[in-house]
């Protein structure tokens, strides 16, 4: 890992209409536009959209890192995220992030460890870390037999 401070630059280019093109060094280019809630075609990646993709990306990376220091066997993690948008004072902004996570384990894995480890994922995520809308992380453990 490198030091901090780090820096992430992406460049974004749009017209009077349509998409607006994300771009960034060495990443494929992504289209996005307003999501259908606000006028838009609902069939693209959205600022919306994207920043509840990272909350769901950072948890399940922030799981993988840890499970692996932590040498926690594990199948699978999925994840789900739901960003809620609302009018607070006059400004639209996220007040909540609702993270649900099903993580597969093998049969002899310790369950209590395997979810204090999805809570600590949840904790040390730098994207909720960055955010001012509330967490809330409902955790399942599934046992394979």
């Amino acid at each position: 890992m490198q030091d901090f401070p780090h820096h992430y630059r992406v460049a974004a280019n749009a017209v009077p209409d349509g998409d607006v093109s994300l771009s960034a060094e060495k990443l494929e280019t992504l289209a996005s536009a307003p999501p259908q809630e606000f006028g838009g075609p609902g069939d693209r990646w959205s600022p919306e959209t994207l920043l509840v993709a990272a909350v769901a990306d950072c948890f399940i990376l922030s799981f993988r890192a840890i499970a692996r220091a932590s040498k926690l066997p594990w199948l699978s993690l999925n994840c789900d995220v739901e960003g809620t948008l609302e009018r607070v004072e006059g400004t639209a902004k996220f007040t909540a992030f609702k993270v649900n996570a099903t993580l597969n384990v093998p049969a002899d894995t310790n369950e209590p460890r395997a979810r204090r480890i999805l809570e600590k994922a949840e904790e040390s995520c730098l994207i909720t870390n960055s955010l001012s809308g509330a967490t809330h992380l409902h955790a399942v453990v599934l046992v394979k037999s």
